[in-house]
């Protein structure tokens, strides 16, 4: 057993949004394997010390965080001394939150987004639809980007930046900072990433989305000059509209009998009525196989039935990208509709009309001429 078995694990638990919050009643679970597990409350100072039987260094060990009104946080361990920053949810349909949380050195890394004439920073605090909602300069974090209505048809890319060493591009700070980036949806932790450990570099491009909406892993160190833009915006500049960063290819996979097998499992449960059951088993088969794309379409069902209607949307949108084979127009056709939908029954006529269109391009039948000319008569077309 390891030496450090039994050992206390600290941690602090801020908010993601509000500076030097401290989130007071959240319940912080260690978990080993899925089976052993030590919990225990943050105090007022939002701190929480738990000691496991396990060190938190072994393989299989997840830090869990829950509280009313916030987005559940997991994580991989080890997190002994770490901070962690819980999301409140999000009403927003096409919102999107992003935060960046750290060990102790360096003292300052910063959170970036870029779109199309935007760049949302330290120095640039707000851009169209989204804001910086918290800078940290002191190490640990969090940096939090709110992006509160993402522009369809636009690519995004997101990325550290390690300012405290902006002058040592071949250091390897940035990759020794037990850096971790969570990407929200909604009630949901849809993404969670950690910096790559081998490497040098002061830019840590994590993630992008393109133009249609889907989400693809970049994560990447890269030795730059002490300012990012440039970098950047050819990173953006090489999304293409519709493209994307370091992305395999569009084609039928062979999956795992193991994630086909969860995928049936999830049918099951959804038919049961069992809905989040049916979530769970759809998200761990999309852990084997993310690029799954009928148990996208599938989670996406699920989140609708629950009302989780931003988590809907992002996980039908991942299931349009994935589309191949004969019957792809169809797949599309059926998502682009089930999403405007979507849009429709929240009153974003706008946004539901071009949904609908692409429906339309795709598979030209009444059903969505119909829907076109609704949402044209709604907005006075």
């Amino acid at each position: 057993m390891s030496a450090l078995a039994g050992e206390p694990v600290q941690v602090q638990v801020l908010s993601a949004v509000v500076k030097d919050q401290r989130i007071e009643g959240a319940e912080v679970i260690v978990q080993k394997n899925g089976a052993q597990s030590v919990g225990g409350l943050t105090r007022g100072d939002g701190l929480v010390s738990v000691s496991p039987a396990f060190a938190d260094t072994d393989e299989g060990v997840l830090l869990i965080i829950k509280k009313s009104g916030y987005s559940p946080l997991v994580s991989k361990c080890p997190c002994r001394g770490m901070t962690y920053a819980l999301s409140p949810v999000m009403r927003s349909l096409d919102g999107l939150r992003v935060v960046l949380t750290w060990g102790s050195s360096p003292a300052d890394l910063d959170l970036h987004a870029v779109f199309p004439g935007n760049h949302v920073f330290f120095s640039k605090k707000t851009g169209r639809h989204s804001n910086l909602d918290v800078d940290d300069t002191d190490a640990f974090g969090p940096e939090t980007i709110t992006i509160e209505k993402k522009a369809f048809g636009e690519p995004y890319v997101f990325a550290v930046h390690d300012f405290t060493h902006r002058d040592v591009s071949t250091g390897a700070a940035l990759a020794e900072s037990h850096a971790r980036v969570f990407v929200y949806i909604g009630e949901s932790l849809i993404r969670s990433y950690a910096v790559p450990t081998q490497g040098q570099g002061t830019l840590w491009t994590v993630f992008s989305i393109d133009a249609q909406g889907d989400f693809h892993d970049v994560d990447t160190l890269q030795r730059i000059a002490p300012d990012p833009e440039a970098s950047l915006r050819l990173t953006l500049e090489g999304l293409g509209g519709s493209a994307a960063v370091a992305v395999e290819p569009a084609v039928a996979t062979p999956f795992t009998a193991d994630a086909t097998s969860l995928n049936a499992q999830g049918e099951r449960a959804y038919h049961a009525g069992q809905l989040e059951e049916s979530v769970a088993l759809y998200r761990r088969a999309l852990e084997i196989a993310p690029r799954f794309g009928q148990a996208w379409s599938n989670l996406g069902l699920s989140y609708r039935k629950l009302n989780r209607v931003a988590e809907a949307l992002w996980a039908t949108r991942q299931a349009i990208s994935l589309a191949s084979g004969a019957d792809a127009p169809t797949v599309r056709a059926s998502s682009y509709y089930n999403v405007a939908r979507i849009y429709e029954a929240e009153g974003q006529f706008a946004d539901a009309l071009v949904q609908y269109q692409l429906a339309s391009q795709e598979r030209p039948i009444k059903v969505y001429a119909d829907s076109i000319r609704r949402m044209q008569g709604k907005l006075g077309r």
